[in-house]
């Protein structure tokens, strides 16, 4: 076990699979205490359990990230994992959102409802987890938040893009708005990323055409954005704030 993070309380949602899944080994693997956060908390209490068989520390919690209530009560529950004067939060990672195929598609094919659905969880849900950590992350130093954009928000046409462009202006804000309680926020941005949901959801011709719009010839894996939310949420990364990193193989470049 690595102790980097030894004595750091984490939390990721969406973190029964997935990259909140994969985030969450990394941190464990590097000492943190993790607490993934799934609305399906049978899946979130796996995860936690194939970390912990590894030695190593980790809870799994269920909840809705648009429910402001319980996300109150998961950060509450998180933060007191370490007790006394350790108590609280130290990372924060925005990683769930709705991203398959189903919310891919055109405002005119999903309809209002649906649209209404996909703001609420990628935005609101963003928002509302980001104000629940809020006062367990004040003053604690190296103090991070890491929300997950994607490549979509940079390159327009659809409503997933512009949920997850809000994504990366909600950065900007409460990267501002936390600065003086010494919490930083940044975000990732990534770009075509062979999971298995994108290789079981994705058409191959699709796959093919998005890899063709990249710079760089290797495919994109998820270990790709957990070396990014690594450096973004270690002392490595002191001096950054309001932040999007683009992890797109050059897909997404621009100013």
């Amino acid at each position: 076990m690595g102790t980097d993070r030894a004595g750091r309380t984490a939390v990721i949602t969406g973190g029964g699979r997935g990259f909140g899944k994969g985030f969450g080994e990394a941190l464990a693997a590097e000492g943190a205490h993790v607490v993934l956060v799934d609305i399906d908390g049978g899946v979130a209490e796996e995860a936690a359990a194939e970390i912990r068989a590894k030695g190593q520390l980790a809870t799994g919690l269920g909840g809705d990230i648009t429910d402001e209530a319980r996300m109150a009560e998961v950060m509450a529950q998180a933060a007191a994992l370490q007790g006394g004067p350790n108590a609280g939060i130290d990372i924060l990672i925005n990683n769930a959102g709705l991203h398959s195929d189903e919310y891919g598609q055109p405002i005119t094919k999903m309809g209002l409802a649906k649209t209404r659905r996909l703001f609420e969880v990628n935005v609101i849900g963003t928002i509302a987890c980001t104000l629940a950590a809020w006062p367990h992350m004040k003053g604690r130093v190296g103090a991070s938040m890491v929300n997950i954009s994607s490549s979509a928000a940079h390159m327009g046409g659809s409503a997933y893009g512009d949920t997850k462009l809000a994504v990366a202006g909600l950065t900007i804000t409460f990267g501002r708005e936390l600065a003086p309680d010494g919490i930083r926020v940044n975000a990732i941005s990534p770009g075509l990323m062979l999971t298995e949901t994108i290789k079981a959801e994705l058409p191959a011709e699709t796959m093919q055409r998005v890899k063709a719009m990249q710079w760089l010839e290797e495919d994109g894996r998820p270990e790709h954005i957990v070396d990014a939310m690594l450096f973004l949420t270690s002392d490595k990364a002191r001096f950054i704030t309001g932040e999007v990193l683009r992890v797109t193989g050059g897909m997404a470049a621009g100013v």
